[in-house]
Formats: C-alpha cells, sequence, structure tokens
C-alpha cells in the first residue's frame, strides 16, 4: 500500500516538475520578447490577418470575430486610460481633479492602465485563442453579419468619442510622439567624504 502511495506520488511529482519546465521554458521566450517591440507588433498584426483570412475563406465564425473585436476594443480603451483616472482623483479642498496646468509644475508622466507589453500580449494571445475556435464547429454560430459589424462601429464610435473627451477634458495624451523629453542634470563632481568607522 505504501509502495503504490509513493509511486503515485513519485508521478505527481514528475508531472509537476514537467509542468514548472514548461512553465519556466515559455515564460523566458516570452521575456525574451520585450526588446523587439517593432517585431512583435508586426507578429500579432499579421496574426490577426491571418485570423481574418480564415474567417473569410471558411464564410464563419463571425460570432467569435465580433467577440474578439470587442475584447481588442476593451484592451484598447485600457491602453489609452491613464493608470489613475483623473476623474476619479478629487481633491479634498477644490472637490475637482488635481492635475498640473502650467508648465513650471509638477511633471507627471502618462502611466497607462495597460502597459504596452501587457497589450500586444492579450491581443497575440486572445487571436491564438480565436483562431483555435474557428476549427471547431460548435462555435461557428449562425449569424447576419452585418448587423455585428454595425454593431461594431456603432460600439467603437461611441467609446473613442468618450475616450477623446475625456482626454480633451483632463489635457493629457497617451502617446509620447511629440512630446518634449526631460533629462536629469548630471551631479557635478565633488569631494568624496568616507565615514568614519
Amino acid at each position: 500500500m505504501e509502495e503504490d502511495l509513493s509511486s503515485s506520488n513519485n508521478k505527481k511529482n514528475v508531472f509537476s516538475q514537467f509542468c514548472t519546465r514548461i512553465s519556466q521554458w515559455y515564460q523566458g521566450v516570452v521575456d525574451r520578447t520585450v526588446p523587439w517591440r517593432k517585431s512583435r507588433w508586426l507578429a500579432a498584426i499579421l496574426l490577426i490577418i491571418g485570423f481574418l483570412a480564415r474567417v473569410l475563406y471558411a464564410q464563419g465564425w463571425y460570432i467569435v470575430t465580433y467577440a474578439l473585436g470587442i475584447y481588442h476594443l476593451n484592451l484598447f480603451i485600457a491602453f489609452l486610460t491613464p493608470k489613475i483616472d483623473p476623474a476619479m482623483d478629487f481633491d479634498a479642498d477644490e472637490g475637482g481633479p488635481e492635475l498640473p496646468t502650467r508648465a513650471n509644475e509638477e511633471f507627471r508622466p502618462f502611466i497607462r492602465r495597460l502597459p504596452e507589453f501587457k497589450f500586444w500580449y492579450s491581443i497575440t494571445k486572445s487571436t491564438i485563442i480565436g483562431f483555435i475556435c474557428t476549427f471547431f464547429d460548435c462555435f461557428n454560430i449562425p449569424v447576419f453579419w452585418p448587423i455585428l459589424v454595425m454593431y461594431f462601429i456603432t460600439l467603437f464610435c461611441i467609446t473613442m468619442k468618450r475616450q477623446i473627451r475625456h482626454m480633451i477634458k483632463y489635457r493629457y495624451l497617451p502617446f509620447t510622439h511629440g512630446k518634449p523629453k526631460y533629462q536629469g542634470h548630471e551631479e557635478s563632481t565633488g569631494k568624496v567624504i568616507i565615514s568614519p568607522k
């Protein structure tokens, strides 16, 4: 009885070690892609184009495409939104948001709610899942696809209009292109003071 128990624990241990190694290898591959921003996005765009080509060629899986589009729109809005929403950051004295309004006030960099790498990773992962779903007939629900396209365009326009109004109201720009870049001052050389022991 004890031998059966120890052999089953040994099998579980080997399986968990295998899963841990696969997970570590996968994480290492993902971590190595961090500096290759343009290549990552090019691969993601090609993956989306491949997914759309599969859907158009197979003439189906429009519900999967619609759900994927809504999810990508949700990710894009999170990418454009600041981590600390100015609409929720109220000052107790003034009753309004506290943001710098003059050039001599404190510089606050734009920090995204969804960082660029997580945005890319989520888009890539969801597109792969959507691509896999196109190989199963249970996800091929018959729908009238022009209505889904109309719903998506309407939802996109309403959501982006709200996001652009939010950006104008709280005066932030979620992109770093064209913003002034500040450089720190180098420390002047001085005497090195060694503390007594």
